[in-house]
C-alpha cells in the first residue's frame, strides 16, 4: 500500500508559501517537448520481474561497449585502464559504508583519505589548496565563476570558446538564478586558442576569464599571458582540466597564474559509467580558501600529541546558515575521489609521468597516420592525447556510419554544436593507453573508404 503522507489541503499551503499556483508550475523549466501528456506509447502498464529483465537485457544487448570496438572518444570522458586493486580497494566497506564525517573522532580513516587526495590535487593542478571533491566537472567549473563573484563582487564572466559546451551549459543554466552575465563565443577550427581575444574582452567589470586547458579541440595554451591580463583588471583566471593526465606531461595552470583551478577527474580511477557518476576537482590560491565552496579536511594533532584530521572548513549549507553558505552542495563524490586518489598513488609521479608519455606518443602517431587519409586535415598540430581533424564531409554522418561498422570513431563538432555549420566538419579523437595500432589502422581505413 503507498504511502502518501500530505493531503490536498498540505500541497495547496506549500504552493502558496512559494507563490506557485500549481505543481506544474515547479517544471516551467522543462521544455514543452520532454513533458509526457500521458502514459508512454507501447510501455505495458505492468509487466512480471521475468518479462521486465528480459527486456532489459535485450536492450542492454544493443549497446556497443568500450572495450569492445576501437575507441576514440573523449571530449570530457576518457577510456584508460583502471587497475582492479582499485575497484577493489574502494569496495572495503570501511569505505563503501562512510557517510559524511561529522564525528572526527570515529571517522579518521575517511578524513585521512580525503586529506590525501587533496594533497594529491593540489600538487597536480599546481594551486595551494584543494577541497574534498565535488559532483563533476561541470558543476566545479560553476561554482568557480559563482566564487570569483563573491572575491571580486563582479557579475561578469568571459567563458572561452574553447570550454567544453556541455560546461558552458550548466554555468548558462545557472545563472539564470544568479543574474550573471556570461560571454561566450563559439571555438574556431584553427591551430591557435582564443588567448588574445579573451584578452581583448576584459574589462573592468569581468569577475573571471574561463578557459579550458587542454581545450575541447585539444589544443594547449600558455595561460600565463591570459592570467597577467586578468590580474591586472583585478579579475580572476579559471582553468578548467577535463583531462588530469595531461597535466603529468605539461606544466600545471596554478604554476602559470591560475586562480582557480578545476575539473574532471574521472580519467583517474573512475571508469566511463555512462556519463557518471564522476568527481570534480577543485583548487585555489591560499588566499581564496574561504570562499573555496565544499569541504576542506585538515591535519592536526590531539591531546596527546598524536596526529589526527578533522573537516577544517565546511562553508556549505549543509553545515552552517544557507545565506552564509559558499555552496548548496549536499554531498560529494567521495567514493571517486578514493578511487581517484587510490589510483594516483598506485601511479605515483613518476608513473603518471609515465603514463602521460604514453598517451602523448600513441595520439601523435595516430594524428600523424590519419592525417594521410585523404578528405582528412589535422587542425591541432600540438596536442596532448586529443586532437581534432577537418573531414572532406559533414563529420555527424561519418561518426554514425562508422558506428554502425563498429568503430567509436571520435565525437563531431556537429554533436556538440548544432547549427554551427563552420564546425559540421570537425571530429574530436582521443587516443589514451587503451589505444591499439591496430585500432588506429581500423579507423583510418574506415574512414578511408567512407570519405571516398
Amino acid at each position: 500500500m503507498r504511502y502518501l503522507p500530505l493531503t490536498q489541503p498540505d500541497r495547496e499551503a506549500m504552493l502558496g508559501v512559494i507563490g506557485a499556483k500549481s505543481i506544474d508550475d515547479l517544471f516551467a523549466d522543462v521544455p514543452a517537448a520532454a513533458v509526457l501528456d500521458g502514459p508512454i506509447a507501447g510501455l505495458p502498464m505492468h509487466a512480471s520481474e521475468l518479462a521486465v529483465e528480459r527486456h532489459m537485457t535485450k536492450l542492454a544487448a544493443k549497446n556497443l561497449a568500450a572495450g569492445a570496438a576501437p575507441f576514440f572518444l573523449g571530449a570530457g570522458a576518457y577510456r584508460h585502464h583502471v587497475p582492479a586493486s582499485v575497484d577493489h580497494l574502494i569496495q572495503r566497506g570501511e569505505f563503501l559504508t562512510a557517510y559524511t564525517p561529522y564525528q572526527p573522532e570515529i571517522a579518521q580513516g575517511t578524513l585521512q583519505m580525503m586529506f590525501e587526495f587533496q594533497s594529491q590535487v593540489a600538487r597536480l593542478l599546481g594551486c595551494d589548496v584543494a577541497n574534498a571533491s565535488m559532483y563533476d566537472g561541470s558543476t566545479a567549473c560553476w561554482e568557480a565563476i559563482t566564487m570569483a563573484r563573491r572575491v571580486t563582487k563582479r557579475g561578469k564572466a568571459i567563458l572561452s570558446g574553447g570550454l567544453h559546451p556541455h560546461y558552458v551549459s550548466v554555468a548558462e543554466t545557472m545563472a539564470k538564478f544568479t543574474g550573471d552575465q556570461l560571454v561566450t563565443s563559439l571555438p574556431t577550427l584553427s591551430a591557435t586558442p582564443d588567448t588574445d581575444d579573451l584578452i581583448a574582452r576584459i574589462d573592468d567589470d569581468t569577475s573571471c576569464v574561463v578557459v579550458q586547458y587542454p581545450d575541447i579541440l585539444g589544443r594547449i595554451a600558455d595561460l600565463s599571458k591570459l592570467a597577467e591580463a586578468a590580474h591586472a583588471k583585478k579579475a580572476l583566471l579559471v582553468a578548467v582540466v577535463t583531462e588530469p593526465v595531461a597535466l603529468g606531461a605539461i606544466k600545471a595552470p596554478g604554476e602559470m597564474g591560475a586562480d582557480i583551478v578545476v575539473g574532471e577527474g574521472q580519467s583517474l580511477g573512475v571508469g566511463l559509467q555512462f556519463g557518471g557518476p564522476y568527481v570534480g576537482l577543485f583548487a585555489c590560491s591560499e588566499k581564496l580558501v574561504r570562499q573555496m565552496p565544499g569541504r576542506l579536511c585538515g591535519e592536526t594533532v590531539d591531546a596527546e600529541g598524536k596526529r589526527g584530521y578533522v573537516l577544517t572548513l565546511s562553508t556549505r549549507e549543509q553545515h552552517i546558515r544557507r545565506e552564509k553558505a559558499t555552496s548548496n552542495i549536499c554531498t560529494s563524490s567521495v567514493l571517486c575521489a578514493l578511487a581517484m586518489s587510490v589510483h594516483m598513488t598506485l601511479l605515483g609521479e613518476k608513473g603518471l609521468r609515465q603514463l602521460a608519455a604514453i598517451n602523448h606518443a600513441g595520439a601523435s602517431a595516430a594524428a600523424d597516420r590519419l592525417a594521410r587519409v585523404p578528405g582528412v586535415e589535422l587542425v591541432t598540430p600540438t596536442f596532448f592525447n586529443e586532437f581534432t581533424l577537418k573531414l572532406s564531409k559533414e563529420a555527424r554522418p561519418v561518426v554514425r556510419t562508422l558506428a554502425d561498422r563498429g568503430i567509436l570513431a571520435g565525437v563531431s563538432l556537429g554533436r556538440l554544436y548544432p547549427g554551427a555549420g563552420d564546425l559540421a566538419d570537425g571530429l574530436i579523437v582521443a587516443v589514451t593507453e587503451t589505444t591499439t595500432q591496430e585500432d588506429v589502422e581500423t579507423l583510418a581505413s574506415a574512414l578511408q573508404e567512407v570519405l571516398a
